[in-house]
């Protein structure tokens, strides 16, 4: 069973595009030991799904960075993925009760930044947008519409052990090609479900959905957690602050402690750690 893959298909005589994304394994190692809500986790996934939806169109030596800030109980959500498909991302957000809260309460009002980074060269382009919708599917597909200025269909799943989405987008022609083409494809959109995407291979999956239309799909991208612990960025970063701001850290708090939130990871420096980080420097 294929899992933690990025689809690309298009469909023959409809002049219309789509990406496929289904994440298992992958998704739930960006979870591990986060200890998120189920509300939290939901929004998580969608954020990592259109992400990991929007890296696969990326070429070159690419990132993709996806965030959703808001003035409601969740302030931050953050997902990047670079054009080989790693993955990473995170959740910030109040220690309230959001079982009870709709999407856009949870959100409250806000902004949406997606940011197009060349790793080579260290440019960037950043795009902000309002937060608009009720949902963060309808705030995605209207960030979308907007941006790519291509009619957009969006699908997102997540709960704690999967995620999927799927996209779709009108190109120029689709309307002279099969003027109820684009209709009837969303039509046959909104009746996927998360249980039927993680369960199936990704041809099978497609050709279930739309089974009227002849499609090309092409090849699959495997998309990976990729967040490794790295003590020897830290240990450079401490030395850079230099000796003298790190010991009265170190005499102020008992050990100096540098926290990773997006990956998760905590490092910790006693005494004799510092003392052996600038040993020879």
């Amino acid at each position: 069973m294929q899992t933690d893959y990025v689809q690309r298909f298009m469909f023959e005589n409809l002049d219309i595009r789509g990406r496929l994304v289904c994440l298992t394994g992958a998704w739930q190692r960006m979870l591990d030991g986060r200890g998120y809500p189920e509300d939290i986790v939901s929004l998580l996934g969608h954020t990592t799904a259109l992400n990991t939806l929007l890296g696969a169109n990326q070429k070159g030596a690419g990132r993709v960075t996806l965030q959703v800030q808001g003035s409601g109980p969740v302030k931050l959500l953050v997902a990047d993925c670079t054009a080989e498909l790693r993955i990473r991302g995170m959740a910030s957000y109040e220690k309230v009760d959001v079982s009870q809260e709709s999407e856009r309460s949870l959100l409250g009002n806000g902004r949406l930044s997606v940011t197009l980074e060349d790793l080579k060269s260290g440019q960037f382009y950043q795009s902000l947008v309002p937060l608009e919708g009720e949902t963060l599917e309808q705030i995605f597909t209207h960030y979308l519409s907007q941006s790519e200025q291509l009619p957009a269909h969006l699908r997102l799943f997540a709960d704690g052990g999967a995620l999927a989405g799927l996209l779709l987008e009108k190109l120029p022609n689709a309307d002279s090609r099969d003027p109820d083409g684009w209709n009837r494809v969303i039509h046959f959109a909104n009746a996927l479900t998360l249980d039927e995407t993680k369960d199936a291979q990704p041809y099978d999956l497609l050709t279930k959905v739309f089974p009227e239309e002849l499609m090309r799909v092409f090849r699959l991208y495997a998309v990976e957690y990729h967040c490794p612990y790295d003590e020897d960025k830290v240990r450079d970063m401490l030395r850079g602050l230099g000796r003298q701001e790190v010991e009265s850290i170190l005499a102020e708090q008992g050990e100096v402690v540098i926290r990773n939130e997006m990956c998760n990871h905590e490092y910790r420096f006693d005494a004799a750690a510092v003392a052996r980080l600038f040993a020879t420097h």
